[in-house]
């Protein structure tokens, strides 16, 4: 019977395709003694050896998807399945003990990981800990005769469901296959949402209960546009939604004509249009789709997708690909953002009641210089290939910035006594925090640019998590509230001659845009796959008239809903 859910549209697009649950099967157990000693080892060694021979198909996949780098993690993860000291430890407990496999497993399983996880002074071996974990969940599903998700094996085209995704999930997807996904949990500004923006496919997100309401292998249709997700579609259905597609496709068509046109309104007014990257991977998607410059490279990716903490020369190498592969054009990198929801496994962070306001950002870099220099320097030496601009997060006083920037010039003179040479480069910082927003007016005397971070900045400014669900209706970057604090941050660059641009997703939003640009925004940075389609949009509007519908919505508009209908009634 066709069902149709709604969710957070999140990604544009539509697809059509066979569900995939990307979901944690039952792998709980009870523990039991056993007769047969002989019967139970061999059981053990027929999942070691299931478990071997998919992670070797799982490594091959991703070393041609995904690199030879970032494949070796599977390589850690058999070299513990070929470790005496490990499945021998599991043998000898069932010999001993005379107990089932699983229970033996399990035991000796938390035993590594303990041990793993108290060796504190030793972030390598701390993260063995996770791999540990990892391999006993393969055997363990092997054991208990269940199937674990592998989206690494996936080869025919599905559409993820799962209860959510993290931004490592999601850098792991397949475009050619995974046509799109649908999430219990999360909103428009998660972390996958944004990635599936990166990857251009379609993603509805917050949609409640998907991975208990759609079964493995039934016919899903996902909607990006709208959130709609159809479950076991009629003909006419599919027949419907694959013309939304082939019409969707022919408007993307339209705004490709753009891709090298220099961005202007009809009054002929000049802004320019950036993308937000994760990895080098992302500038073809960048260019393709016509970006002026790069105002987002989101370098914690660089440390998420690594097993250690990246040198000086693997960041250098990063840095100068991107700012290289923009010729000349503007590159703005943000250093490390680390906390909050990303986390790396060989940097363990405390634990905390509400991570999102708490150890992140800045705050680790400044905490832990060695971290911090590294990155500074390979982004000095980058300097040297082209236009970079380096951007501090989560900034909250000017004596974070200050002591920031002194460290900054710090590296820069060691370079330049080393002989390295170091290029021209700005320094802006991220306005995402309240209490940076009231301070920009002090903030432009010592920086060279803002970029203003909405995803963050709306959730603390409302007090609303931007992951959940439950409170997303107070997700509001048309409130008054925002758009007044939007309006001091432009304002204050502009006194002080400096330049104000806007990394959230409210840039590449087609309502919140309009009203940007009657706000004298200088640069809208976005996923790339909606550079073209604001382009198209600023084709039509004169600055003088957005000026005017700005003042309403700051000084008239009382709400979030009425600022919309503001915008619609005048771009009609």
């Amino acid at each position: 019977m066709t069902t149709t859910l709604k969710g957070i549209a999140a990604s544009d697009g539509v697809a059509i395709a066979k569900a995939y649950l990307l979901v944690q099967p039952d792998l709980s157990f009870s523990k039991s003694a056993i007769n047969d000693v002989t019967k139970e080892t061999d059981r053990l060694q027929s999942a070691i050896a299931k478990s071997n021979s998919e992670l070797q198909q799982i490594r091959d996949i991703a070393s041609k998807s995904l690199g030879e780098e970032e494949a070796q993690v599977f390589d850690a993860h058999m070299m513990i399945l070929a470790d005496p000291e490990f499945t021998g430890a599991v043998k000898q407990k069932i010999e001993d003990e005379k107990v089932n496999a699983e229970s033996a497993l399990d035991d000796v399983a938390t035993t590594f990981i303990n041990m793993f996880e108290a060796m504190t002074d030793n972030p390598y071996m701390q993260e063995r800990a996770a791999d540990v974990r990892d391999v006993t969940k393969r055997i363990m599903a092997h054991l208990l005769g269940v199937e674990l998700p592998n989206p690494a094996l996936i080869d025919e085209e599905v559409i993820i469901v799962a209860h959510d995704l993290t931004p490592s999930d999601t850098a792991q997807l397949n475009k050619k296959y995974v046509k799109a996904f649908v999430t219990d949990i999360g909103g428009r500004t998660a972390h996958s949402a944004i990635m599936a923006r990166s990857l251009e496919i379609p993603a509805i997100v917050g949609a409640g209960t998907v991975t208990t309401d759609i079964k493995a292998d039934q016919q899903v249709i996902v909607d990006g546009n709208t959130g709609d997700i159809v479950v076991e579609p009629t003909a006419a259905d599919v027949a419907k939604y694959q013309q939304l597609a082939k019409e969707y496709a022919a408007q993307k068509a339209e705004w490709a004509k753009l891709r090298d046109a220099r961005t202007e309104t009809a009054d002929g007014k000049h802004f320019e249009l950036a993308a937000n990257i994760g990895t080098p991977k992302d500038l073809a998607g960048a260019t393709d789709n016509g970006a002026e410059a790069i105002g987002l490279y989101r370098t914690e990716f660089l440390y998420m997708d690594s097993p250690e903490l990246p040198t000086e020369d693997d960041q250098f190498d990063a840095y100068k690909a991107v700012i290289e592969g923009m010729n000349g054009k503007p590159v703005v990198v943000r250093t490390m953002d680390i906390g909050g929801d990303k986390h790396l496994p060989y940097l363990p962070l405390p634990e905390e009641m509400n991570p999102f306001l708490g150890y992140r950002a800045i705050r680790i870099s400044l905490s832990r210089q060695d971290i911090f220099r590294t990155q500074l320097r390979a982004l000095l030496r980058a300097s040297a290939f082209g236009h970079l601009r380096i951007m501090f997060p989560m900034i909250a006083t000017l004596q974070e910035f200050r002591q920031a920037k002194a460290i900054l010039d710090e590296e820069k003179a060691k370079l330049v006594a080393e002989g390295t040479e170091v290029g021209k480069y700005e320094v802006g910082i991220m306005i995402e925090i309240p209490a940076a927003a009231v301070l920009a007016d002090q903030f432009a005397k010592e920086v060279d640019f803002f970029s203003i971070g909405t995803n963050d900045l709306i959730q603390y400014t409302m007090a609303a998590d931007r992951g959940n669900e439950h409170v997303s209706y107070l997700y509001q970057p048309y409130n008054p509230s925002i758009l007044r604090l939007v309006k001091h941050v432009i304002d204050s660059a502009h006194k002080e001659g400096k330049w104000a641009g806007m990394c959230g997703e409210a840039a590449g939003d087609p309502i919140m845009a309009p009203i940007l640009v009657g706000l004298g925004l200088d640069e809208f940075s976005m996923g790339a796959t909606s550079i073209l389609k604001i382009r198209s949009l600023m084709k039509r509007l004169d600055t003088a008239e957005m000026a005017k519908m700005a003042d309403k919505a700051l000084n008239e508009s009382l709400t979030n809903d009425d600022n919309i209908k503001l915008v619609k009634d005048t771009l009609k």
